[in-house]
């Protein structure tokens, strides 16, 4: 355990507890129900962990700001809990980051590293900041629907409003003071100099139309990262796990399976 300084993350597991255990990760404003999609299909051959960020879901919300570092110790502090000595790690943008973070600086931790729709540093500080005050004054539901606008090709939007909806509702669900602190947390984050440090196989993948990590923001992190293999999936935005839930899931699970313990 870290000390007291770590939240005790809200999780769900599924699957064989015995398996290769594969924790998910998402992004800021989400909870671990974005992983819907692939949950079901990775827990037919892995002991899936979803897991909520501090601040989102039903973890609890320290008062922030917090660091990228706040982030990774409360999943270390997690796996310590489950009695994980060493996981398939995938994650979606903040996820992504703590991905990053956990590799670099544990790497014993990380069996595989997948990074979906994520970056190395998420600059300038300026916007994430006025962004945190204006949940902080207005709240987040007052941002929600321009949230997840980013998150759904238009086409997507448009075929599945439920879907939509759906998202709307969960981004409003999240903490004002957790979403706000994580925002804090990204704009002073920088970890390109870490990237070199990263040693486990990575797959990093990029969304065509994401306006938040685009394709070349996501190559830059393929190319800081030894043997990193990349792929973009098209269409795609920010959420590109939700639509391209089979593409992604196909690519988590091919990963996962060129190491010893994958199955």
């Amino acid at each position: 355990m870290l000390g007291d300084m770590t939240v005790t993350l809200n999780h769900e597991r599924h699957g064989d507890p015995a398996a290769a255990p594969v924790v998910l990760l998402g992004s800021l404003g989400s909870d671990l129900s974005m992983w819907a999609p692939q949950i079901e299909a990775l827990s037919a051959v892995a002991h899936v962990v979803a897991v909520d960020h501090r601040g989102h879901g039903k973890s609890p919300a320290p008062q922030g700001p917090y660091t990228l570092d706040d982030l990774g110790g409360d999943i270390l502090a997690l796996l310590d809990d489950l009695g994980l000595d060493s996981v398939h790690f995938v994650g979606l943008s903040l996820g992504g980051a703590v991905g990053q973070w956990l590799a670099a600086h544990h790497p014993e931790r990380v069996r595989t590293l997948t990074l979906l729709c994520t970056s190395a540093a998420f600059a300038p500080p300026g916007p994430w900041h006025e962004r945190a005050a204006t949940v902080r004054t207005a709240g987040l539901a007052s941002i929600a629907e321009s949230i997840v606008d980013r998150w759904f090709t238009p086409g997507l939007r448009d075929r599945d409003p439920a879907l939509v909806a759906r998202h709307v509702d969960m981004v409003k669900s999240t903490t004002d003071e957790g979403y706000a602190a994580c925002c804090e947390a990204l704009a002073g984050w920088d970890g390109r100099a870490d990237l070199a440090h990263i040693t486990a196989p990575t797959l990093v993948v990029a969304g065509e139309q994401d306006p938040a990590t685009p394709p070349a923001t996501m190559r830059a992190l393929a190319d800081g990262i030894a043997d990193a293999t990349f792929h973009v999936v098209d269409p795609g935005a920010h959420l590109a796990n939700v639509e391209q839930a089979e593409r992604i899931t196909e690519l988590v699970l091919s990963h996962i399976a060129r190491t010893p313990d994958g199955r």
